[in-house]
């Protein structure tokens, strides 16, 4: 008897082509108020958390705002965009019936809270497909620099991280999932640019769309 196969997905960036969705809240966030966003501002705010931002915005502006109210509106505006929208990424929709069709198992690792992602996703019609979603919230609220969200995606389709494919289009990620014993396909978004050269060498395979997706996990 062979193996069941199953297929991870990440959202933002990889199956979603959403990372402008905060670029763009970013804009009319700070435009509202009359403030045109410096240079510098969205690269220091990456690698920040959600909390971490709305502090440091306020502080950097001298906004009179508390981080919970940024926080609040921030999501509100973030709702709105992935529910309306936020696009699959070219060739998504169709791999995923594919691979359905086929017995492959299907989850989604994300860093999105619920209601960001269902909202996406039944917007670009992929909900009904998946057969688990989970969340870094649901690992114990570990990021996805350990592999605990892959591990606990697996453990809800039932299979082994060696049956596991999971696509990514973070580096952190890519070595993450890789280090669980999965294969990782990444999918290349302008917000991996900068490391895009170490990903091609680490990742299994990578793609800019997913027509050239792998159909054997």
């Amino acid at each position: 008897m062979t193996s069941r196969k199953a297929a991870i997905f990440d959202l933002d960036g990889t199956l979603l082509d959403s990372m402008g969705v905060w670029d763009q809240v970013d804009i009319d966030f700070l435009a509202k108020r009359g403030i045109a966003v410096p240079d510098d501002y969205m690269a220091k705010v990456a690698p920040m958390q959600f909390r971490q931002i709305a502090e440091y915005t306020i502080a950097r502006f001298g906004l009179k705002d508390t981080p919970e109210a940024l926080m609040d509106e921030w999501d509100e505006m973030a709702r709105v965009a992935y529910a309306t929208t936020v696009e699959a990424k070219p060739g998504a929709l169709d791999y995923l019936r594919d691979l359905k069709a086929r017995g492959v198992r299907l989850a989604v690792a994300t860093s999105l809270p619920p209601h960001l992602r269902e909202p996406a996703l039944r917007h670009v019609g992929m909900f009904d497909l998946f057969d688990a979603i989970v969340s870094v919230d649901d690992a114990n609220d570990v990021g996805k620099d350990r592999p605990d969200v892959y591990l606990l995606a697996a453990a809800r389709l039932g299979v082994e991280p060696c049956d596991c494919t999971v696509f990514e289009d973070l580096l952190v990620a890519v070595r993450s999932a890789r280090s669980a014993g999965m294969r990782v396909w990444a999918m290349h978004d302008d917000s991996s640019d900068a490391d895009w050269a170490t990903i091609c060498d680490e990742a299994d395979g990578v793609l800019f769309d997913f027509h050239d997706a792998p159909r054997d996990l």
